[in-house]
């Protein structure tokens, strides 16, 4: 069990010795947030809109279909979007883009290899441990992009940002006690964000925050209930479809939630293998009877593509968004001057 699960979703007597950490981490954080202000630490405009999509959790709070959705939009209205990312970081490295053929030096970026795969060759996926420097290097590769999406950097405040996508998942997975860290999982709080923000939520049936104190917010609904062949995507099935088949569930902890609770709502026989976060899958992991239905979560399948058997479904996390919030990042975007 994480310490995560153990502490982070509850108030025990440990936080009475951690609720310290969290004022000093919240003080900090807007220390450094004005120091940037104040041009006291300098900090970088890039020559095209930077949008941040990040978590308000350290969990990924529906953060990685959000910005999938992002991408979709601006393709479907014109714009040439790519991404950056910091990925792990102790081993992200230099600037890098990250591709399906990337090597060993990728495997452990799972969501990045994710975001590479969603996007294909339309929306390049760069990699590297300053976010600075990986936007600079997107964009010598690709000049034709016009727009730079972070995905996580919400606390980074080293680069101008011009829109930012928070997402808040008020399950208690993702917000935990509520507290900030390392008292509880939360990197910030939402009285803390800037004026720019646009607050997107899921599970808005939550305990933890008046709804009115959080201003205007856009409803997310998460789509998961489909799943593609890993070694031939054209074939899809809906995940009620292997109700009758005996069904192995292989994923890392990081999505381990909603796979139970998708297990529990559809009503799946199948047994749950769960490993750590970050895990790097090999073939032993997915390999059990002939007969067995593997199913994985779509950003762990995509590590196991080198060896993978037909018996392999990827389930993909699909956001859902009304109209209402596509208006106005497109109205913010169009509205922008020109640098």
């Amino acid at each position: 069990m994480k310490l995560s699960e153990l502490y982070w979703h509850r108030i025990t007597p440990l936080h009475v010795l951690l609720w310290p950490l969290s004022v000093l981490y919240r003080f900090f954080s807007l220390l450094k947030k004005l120091c940037y202000w104040l041009d006291i630490f300098p900090s970088i405009k890039l020559p095209v809109p930077l949008i941040i999509v990040d978590s308000i959790s350290i969990s990924d709070g529906g953060k990685t279909p959000l910005l999938l959705w992002l991408v979709d939009l601006l393709l479907a209205q014109g714009f040439h979007p790519g991404i950056i990312t910091r990925g792990h970081a102790e081993n992200s490295g230099p600037p890098a883009a990250v591709t399906l053929s990337g090597g060993k030096d990728q495997i452990g970026h799972s969501r990045a290899i994710l975001l590479a795969h969603s996007c294909g060759e339309s929306c390049p996926v760069w990699i590297g441990n300053d976010r600075a420097a990986v936007a600079q290097a997107l964009l010598t590769a690709h000049p034709d992009c016009n727009i730079i999406i972070c995905n996580d950097g919400l606390q980074y405040f080293r680069l101008e940002r011009d829109i930012e996508l928070v997402a808040v998942d008020f399950s208690e997975q993702s917000f935990g006690n509520g507290l900030l860290l390392p008292a509880g999982p939360l990197r910030a709080a939402l009285s803390d964000l800037s004026e720019n923000r646009i607050i997107v939520t899921s599970n808005t049936q939550n305990h933890y925050v008046n709804p009115s104190k959080l201003g205007k917010t856009y409803n997310m609904k998460l789509i998961n209930e489909t799943a593609y062949n890993l070694l031939h995507p054209e074939m899809h099935k809906t995940v009620s479809d292997f109700r009758n088949e005996p069904i192995h569930i292989v994923t890392d902890s990081d999505n381990a939630q909603w796979l139970f609770d998708l297990m529990q709502k559809i009503g799946l026989d199948a047994e749950l293998h769960s490993y750590a976060e970050n895990h790097r899958f090999v073939r032993k992991e997915i390999d059990f009877t002939e007969t067995d239905i593997v199913l994985m979560p779509e950003e762990n399948a995509l590590q196991c593509r080198a060896f993978a058997h037909s018996r392999l479904w990827a389930i993909p996390n699909k956001a859902w968004i009304n109209s209402e919030l596509q208006a106005i990042l497109l109205n913010r975007l169009k509205n922008k001057p020109a640098l």
